[in-house]
Parts: C-alpha cells; structure tokens; sequence
C-alpha cells in the first residue's frame, strides 16, 4: 500500500512539472500578434520558411511571419509579416529569407533603408531576395564541373 502512494505521487509531480513546463514553453515561445502592424513581401520562392518564423533586424527578432499565400496573378510567394509596434522602417527596406545554418530553420533578414519615408501599416517591402536552393547549389557544385556551358561533357584532351 505504501508504495502504491509513493508511486501515484511521483506520477503526480511529473504530471505537475510537464504541466508547468507547456505553459512556460506555450508563453515564451508561442506566436505573438497583438501590438504590431502587418506588413507584406513578395518572394520568388520561401523554401523552409515557416508561418511563426522570425523575422529579424540585426539578429534580433522585430516579428514574425504570420502567413504565406500564392499571388495568383505573378506566382510569387506572398508573405506576411507582423511587426512590433516600436520598430519603423524605412520604405526602401530589403528583406531576405535567410538560414540558421545547414540544418537550421530559416527566416526573414531585414535591412534597413535610408529613405526619410516609413512603412505604413499594411505596406509592403518591395526589395527581396528568395531563399537559395541549397540543394540545387550542391548539384551544381558536384555534377557543374562535369559539363560545359552548352550542359555537354567536353572532349577528352588525351594525350
């Protein structure tokens, strides 16, 4: 009996502290979207970036991204961004989506402009630049070599 009590009370604690530990991760981590403007940017491609990514000044998370659709009109990549209130930008920024690393999520880098007009809320950053297709460089990288410009292999300069 004594050690049927012991047991449902380690269950317990462990129950408690997982409890404790979601709401802690949900309140640290979870989206924020209250106290912003949304902005937008229109991407050739978004590979790996998801809706909750950061978006980042400097390295320093100014928001997230909040959704991503297709332009139906262009086919562009349209995502967008929500923004803390207490950053302006310029109106000639320039956003990127951008990599942690190898194997790192990615998300939105954002350069400041020089421009003495700001972005409104619901404007848009027109200067982007897409993701690079990793993939597609480390093909080019190991297969490039092999082929001239014309994607022939070139001939054998024998001795």
């Amino acid at each position: 009996m004594n050690s049927n009590l012991v047991e449902t009370l380690i269950g317990a604690i462990v129950i408690g502290v997982a409890a404790v530990f979601l709401v802690f991760a949900y309140s640290t981590v979870g989206p924020k979207t209250g106290g912003g403007y949304a902005l937008t940017a229109k991407f050739d491609r978004v590979d790996g970036l998801p809706v909750g990514a950061d978006v980042r000044i400097s390295g320093i998370k100014v928001g997230s991204v909040t959704g991503q659709d297709l332009d139906p009109v262009t086919y562009r990549a349209l995502v967008r961004i929500s923004m803390s209130s207490t950053i302006e930008l310029p109106d000639d920024s320039s956003a990127k989506v951008a990599s942690e690393g190898l194997l790192g999520g990615a998300y939105i880098a954002i350069e400041p402009g020089g421009s003495d007009k700001l972005l409104k809320a619901g404007g848009e950053i027109k200067y982007t630049q897409s993701s690079v297709d990793l993939m597609g460089l480390i093909s080019r990288a190991v297969f490039g070599g092999a082929t001239d410009s014309q994607g022939t292999a070139p001939a054998s300069g024998g001795n």
